[in-house]
C-alpha cells in the first residue's frame, strides 16, 4: 500500500461524505422546481449550504456554491474587477507566488480587459512585504480595482497575516478577495468576524473568500465563494440566476451534501488535528535535516509564531529544496519506493518549470528545480513519516548522482 503524502493536492474523501453523496444522488428533483420533489431537493441543498456557511463564519445567502476553488477565484477576481472598472479602477494588487488560478486569471484580465497588474514582493520566507503593500495602497487607491492574496501558500506553507493585510486595504477603501483554499480546514475561517475586526464596509475590505471541498475530505468538483451581502460583482455564467444572480446553473445537491459533511468534520476536528499534524510535521522536518543535511527548508521554520502566538506555517506542510537534485527525479524515485509526494502545486505537475513561488522568494532557478513538497492530512501517521525518512536518503543519493552526471555532460558538450 503506497504511503500518500500529497494531501495538499487532494485528500481522501471521507467515507461519510461518500455516503452523503450517494444518498443525495438518489433524491429526485431539481432544487429550482416548486413541486414536492423539487422542494425536497432544495431542502437538502439549503441545509448543506447553511452547514458549510457555519464553518466559514458567513450567512447561507453569502455562500455561492461553485465547481471548485478555481471557479470561485475566477468569479471573485473577474467579477470584482469588471464592476470596479466601470468606475475607472483598473489596478489589481497581487502578491508574487500566488496559485495559478489567480496568476492566470489576472494575466488574462491584463491581456484582454485592460487591467494593470501590480505584483507585490515576498520576503525570503514567503511573507508579503507589508511596506510594499502600503506603498501600493497609498498610490491612487481610487484606481485600485481589488487586492487578492493567498492566505496560506499551497507550496511552501507560509501563512500570511490576513487580518493585517485586509485592514490596510479596508482603510484605503480597496476590496479584498482571499484565496483560502489551502487555509480552510487548518485555520479558523470566520468571514464575518474578520470583516468586523478589520473595518470592512460596503465594497471595501474583505468582500470575497474562496474555498474548495476536495482539500478537506469532500468531493472534487465542489467549492464555494463567500461573497458579502453588500458586494456587487459581474457573473461569469449567465442563465437562470439560481444563486443571487451571481452564478447560474442547476445546483449540485449531491456535491453540496458531501461538502457539508466534510466541512463539519474538518471544523470539529481542527483543534485536535492541528496538534497531531504539527507534531508529525516537525518530526518530518527534523528527520529530513538529519538524513540530508544539505536540504534547505522553504518557508518559516518550526516554532515560528506571529504576534498572537500562532504558528505561521501550515501544520500540514513540509517543503524542502535539495541542491544538486531535480525535484522530479526525487519524486519518481520516491514513488518507485512506494512514497507519494509532489514537487509543488498539482496544477503545475508535469510542467518542466522551476517553481514561481520559490523564485519569488529569491531562490535561483537551479534551487527552484530541486523542490519537494510533502503534505500531511487526516490519514497521515507516524509510520508514513518513518517510511518517507527511510526512502529519502536512497532516493536523494540516486538523484544526486543523476544530477552530477547531467551537469558533467552539459559542461563536456560546451
Amino acid at each position: 500500500m503506497p504511503v500518500y503524502l500529497d494531501h495538499a493536492a487532494t485528500t481522501p474523501v471521507l467515507p461519510e461524505a461518500i455516503e452523503a453523496y450517494t444518498r443525495a444522488l438518489a433524491t429526485v428533483g431539481n432544487p429550482s422546481s416548486i413541486h414536492t420533489a423539487g422542494q425536497t431537493a432544495k431542502r437538502l441543498l439549503e441545509d448543506a449550504r447553511e452547514q458549510i456557511a457555519a464553518t466559514l463564519g458567513c450567512q447561507g445567502i453569502e455562500l455561492v456554491l461553485t465547481s471548485g476553488g478555481t471557479e470561485a477565484i475566477n468569479l471573485a477576481i473577474k467579477g470584482l474587477f469588471w464592476v470596479r472598472r466601470s468606475v475607472g479602477a483598473t489596478r489589481i494588487l497581487v502578491p508574487e507566488g500566488e496559485h495559478h488560478a489567480t496568476v492566470d486569471t489576472v494575466e488574462w484580465l491584463a491581456a484582454y480587459e485592460d487591467a494593470t497588474i501590480e505584483w507585490l514582493p515576498l520576503d525570503e520566507q514567503g511573507f508579503l512585504r507589508i511596506d510594499a503593500l502600503e506603498a501600493a495602497l497609498a498610490a491612487d487607491p481610487a484606481g485600485i480595482a481589488l487586492l487578492t492574496f493567498l492566505w496560506a501558500n499551497n507550496e511552501v506553507g507560509t501563512i500570511q497575516p490576513a487580518e493585517k493585510i485586509v485592514a490596510l486595504a479596508a482603510s484605503a477603501g480597496v476590496p479584498v478577495h482571499i484565496d483560502a483554499v489551502s487555509a480552510y480546514g487548518h485555520l479558523p475561517v470566520d468571514f464575518a468576524s474578520m470583516r468586523s475586526r478589520t473595518g470592512s464596509k460596503g465594497q471595501s475590505g474583505l468582500v470575497a473568500l474562496s474555498v474548495s471541498a476536495h482539500k478537506i475530505g469532500g468531493p472534487i468538483g465542489a467549492g464555494g465563494l463567500v461573497l458579502s451581502r453588500d458586494a456587487t460583482i459581474v457573473p461569469l455564467i449567465h442563465g437562470g440566476g439560481q444563486q443571487r444572480q451571481v452564478r447560474s446553473g442547476t445546483q449540485d445537491v449531491a456535491a453540496a451534501s458531501a461538502f457539508a459533511v466534510a466541512a463539519r468534520s474538518a471544523e470539529s476536528s481542527r483543534g485536535v488535528e492541528s496538534v497531531r499534524l504539527a507534531a508529525l510535521r516537525d518530526r518530518l522536518i527534523a528527520g529530513v535535516r538529519e538524513a540530508v543535511p544539505s536540504a534547505v527548508l522553504s518557508g518559516p521554520d518550526c516554532g515560528v509564531l506571529d504576534e498572537s502566538g500562532t504558528d505561521v506555517r501550515l501544520v500540514s506542510n513540509v517543503h524542502f529544496v535539495f541542491p544538486g537534485c531535480e525535484g522530479d527525479s526525487l519524486l519518481f524515485l520516491l514513488d518507485a519506493a512506494g512514497v507519494e509526494v509532489s514537487t509543488g502545486s498539482a496544477c503545475q505537475a508535469g510542467i518542466p518549470e522551476p517553481s514561481h513561488v520559490l523564485r519569488a522568494m529569491g531562490r535561483d532557478e537551479d534551487d527552484a528545480r530541486g523542490a519537494l513538497r510533502i503534505t500531511l492530512g487526516r490519514t497521515s501517521t507516524d509510520a508514513d513519516v518513518d517510511a518517507f525518512l527511510v526512502a529519502l536518503p536512497v532516493a536523494h543519493a540516486q538523484a544526486s548522482r543523476a544530477g552530477m552526471a547531467t551537469r558533467e555532460s552539459s559542461l563536456g558538450s560546451r
